[in-house]
């Protein structure tokens, strides 16, 4: 069996490797306009890859491994909804032209693949010495469920982010974008751009979902490879779904309150793991139920109003940059 994981990882390394290199390498290695016929292929080809690399498991581990697999992956790829809305406004209020926003998306992916391993290996380490943290964590998930449900508006404030504080400390930042570059250099002098401005609140922000994406993951399972591997492969497929979806974001109206019950949902089943275990085929079962009824209902209001869907931008300069 150890044998078998460690081939399983090395195959799931090659294949990530592998995509990332063909899509920044060669798909995507002049700056362009995602349209929506390529971002429904990129996001048809994760999805492919994913549920493929979930029937190796299947193959290799047993049913009960492949259908935590499935779950987590779901869990993982519903969660990442909410990050596309978070992704609009920062692009908005930074501005970012569409044409650079690949790069940005791109490389704070890489980015949040460094974190959500950090946070996997600390929620397991904490869970193994200190059992009580499932609670803990059950508390923060139904809390974070019960904040988005009553959410009225999403907003961002990178002016008041620490982290931007403290970067713009030590470097000066120039209001052009400069051709999709981080840094530029003029006078002699090292300047930052909107544009690393961006990626930094793209990463930070990632710091935010994972605090309840991790835990939502592994009050479905404890298994490492498991865990990692959804991430990874909800996140990855990310960027595409957000260039597919970014002008239909008002068809997902009601989308956020079938997150709020989700992670209200899978809190409760941590929480109350030592009385009784809901089987995963039922958690699976209802978390699918909850996006269903969410996008129907969400689909329904549309044609009960009679609009069609569409994305307005921010407005507001990104003031103090």
């Amino acid at each position: 069996m150890a044998f078998a994981q460690a081939v399983f990882w090395a195959v799931f390394a090659v294949i990530i490797l592998v995509m990332l290199v063909l899509d920044l390498g060669v798909f995507h290695r002049k700056a362009h306009i995602i349209r929506m016929k390529e971002a429904l292929g990129w996001s048809l080809v994760w999805v492919i890859i994913a549920v493929v690399f979930n029937v190796g498991v299947y193959f290799v581990y047993g049913f009960d491994l492949a259908l935590k697999f499935l779950t987590s992956y779901i869990v993982e790829r519903s969660l990442s909804m909410d990050n596309m809305f978070v992704f609009l406004l920062i692009f908005s209020y930074f501005r970012v032209p569409a044409a650079y926003q690949h790069k940005v998306l791109f490389c704070g992916i890489l980015g949040a693949l460094v974190i959500r391993a950090i946070f996997i290996v600390l929620g397991l380490k904490l869970i193994a010495i200190f059992h009580w943290v499932i609670y803990v964590f059950g508390i923060v998930l139904m809390v974070s469920g019960l904040r988005l449900a009553f959410e009225k508006t999403k907003e961002i404030h990178p002016e008041h982010n620490p982290v931007i504080k403290l970067f713009k400390r030590f470097m000066p930042v120039t209001p052009e974008f400069s051709e999709g570059r981080f840094f530029i250099k003029k006078a002699g002098q090292n300047f930052a751009t909107p544009l690393f401005i961006a990626l930094l609140v793209v990463e930070t922000t990632d710091v935010v979902f994972a605090v309840d994406s991790i835990p939502a993951v592994l009050a479905i399972t404890n298994d490492p490879f498991i865990v990692y591997t959804s991430n990874v492969f909800a996140i990855l497929g990310l960027r595409a779904l957000y260039f597919a979806l970014v002008n239909m974001m008002e068809m997902f109206h009601y989308f956020h309150y079938g997150l709020a019950f989700i992670l209200v949902f899978i809190g409760l089943k941590m929480f109350l793991g030592g009385i009784y275990k809901i089987p995963i085929g039922i958690a699976l079962g209802v978390i699918v139920g909850a996006l269903l009824i969410s996008v129907v209902a969400s689909l329904a209001r549309l044609r009960i109003l009679g609009v069609r869907p569409s994305c307005k931008p921010l407005t507001h300069p990104p003031d103090g940059l």
